[in-house]
């Protein structure tokens, strides 16, 4: 039995050097599919498990012997890198100030981001954390403003189709349907920015990704956990704050293009993917003096 994703159907393969293997029983510990147990005192490796191994590497990576490996589901013994010592890791304060000093940032300079710079904040994000491994998330890069720009376009003229069934004379024929607060989101937020897009562009200003160098839209394969491509593109903001570039995230592209076949065609996005969250990034032609303490509507302790 194997936990079926966009990416594979089969189990991964635990292998165990039973000669320097010491029977600490950590592996164990950290394995959640029941395909590494105690025995007798003695690690066993159970092909036939609830879930079948996950390929999730963890017995592999905390192993004190380094006699167990893991093969399959986009894993290899060759993926193991060595922890970053203390010294290298971001303190407390490091990462507070990291997180406050980043803003949506809207307004680029004139520099591209080039192809290294890209290839940084795609590592980093990659190792974040996903429902069930390997991970299903792919990113559509958009690198330069002439990509960019012909995505926007074709976006805005999405948005332009999409009017003529939700707009302010149709919504209210809906409202029973979609709820008190899906109306009241589509009154203030969705109708008023999507009538605003169209007529903007005419001029010359992108209030759809804000002429941003280099864009990134984050999905995932129907299997995927639907939160997955939006964790991976929060890790590439803080990433991208960190090479010091500015970003931000755009919510009003996703919901659209989830009907729009041709152009998730165009864009080579698989029809069925879950549509996360298009990222922004580029060079900051505006310097903030302050921060802003945020807060949680509420947090409750039980």
């Amino acid at each position: 039995m194997a936990v079926i994703t966009g990416f594979t159907g089969s189990p991964a393969l635990p292998v165990i050097e039973r000669d320097n293997c010491t029977e600490c029983g950590l592996c164990t510990r950290v394995c959640k599919s029941e395909t590494l147990t105690m025995v007798k005192g003695q690690v066993e490796i159970n092909p036939a498990s609830t879930l079948g191994c996950i390929g999730c590497g963890q017995c592999m990576m905390v192993c004190p012997a380094g006699c167990l490996t893991v093969e399959g589901r986009g894993v290899s013994p060759q993926d193991l890198i060595n922890i970053p010592g203390p010294e290298l890791r971001a303190t407390p304060g490091q990462l507070e100030a990291l997180l406050l000093s980043r803003r949506s940032i809207r307004e680029f300079d004139e520099r591209e981001v080039s192809r290294e710079v890209i290839d940084k904040i795609i590592n980093m994000a990659s190792s974040a954390p996903m429902g069930i491994p390997p991970s299903d998330v792919e990113i559509l890069v958009l690198q330069g403003r002439e990509k960019v720009q012909a995505f926007a376009e074709d976006m805005v003229q999405s948005i332009v189709r999409s009017k003529r069934f939700i707009n302010r004379f149709t919504l209210p024929l809906m409202r029973p349907f979609i709820g008190k607060e899906a109306y009241d989101l589509f009154m203030s937020f969705v109708i008023p920015v999507f009538e605003a897009f169209p007529r903007l562009r005419r001029e010359g200003i992108d209030w759809l990704l804000y002429d941003a160098p280099l864009a990134m839209l984050f999905h995932s394969s129907p299997y995927a956990d639907p939160v997955d491509s939006t964790v991976a593109a929060t890790y590439a903001m803080i990433a991208g704050e960190s090479l010091g570039l500015g970003s931000c995230m755009i919510g009003t592209i996703s919901p659209v293009l989830k009907y729009d076949r041709k152009v998730k065609s165009k864009w080579g996005i698989p029809l069925k993917n879950q549509l996360g969250i298009v990222v922004i990034f580029g060079y900051p032609d505006v310097r903030y003096q302050s921060a802003i303490r945020r807060r949680f509507r509420k947090v409750v302790f039980a």
